[in-house]
């Protein structure tokens, strides 16, 4: 699928793009406990998303890294679209940043 063709609502998304930008990891209280997150900046040759990461998703990638989603699902925030990668999801780093050769914006 590509970042152009996402909706609202969407589940068991399959992505591949580009970490271009990564926000501050921020602490907020969820209803399971609190919870360490970071909003990141996907991005394919058709468009760009918010992708959050959750605790141990954080670390797993970096700014430049090409990763595919596979099962992730789509919230709106504040009137933004927002791909999650749930506990039935996967990040997969393909290329990581040292090797991005691939202009992806």
């Amino acid at each position: 699928m590509k970042i152009k063709d996402i909706r609202a609502g969407m589940d068991g998304i399959t992505v591949t793009g580009c970490l271009t930008k990564m926000g501050e990891k921020r602490e907020v209280e969820t209803r399971f406990g609190k919870a360490l997150t970071v909003a990141t900046l996907l991005e394919d040759d058709t468009g760009r998303i918010i992708l959050n990461l959750w605790r141990d998703q954080i670390d797993l990638v970096k700014v430049g890294d090409i990763v595919r989603i596979e099962n992730g699902f789509v919230r709106t925030f504040r009137d933004q679209l927002e791909l999650n990668v749930g506990s039935r999801g996967k990040i997969i780093v393909l290329t990581t940043a040292e090797h991005t050769h691939s202009n992806w914006s």
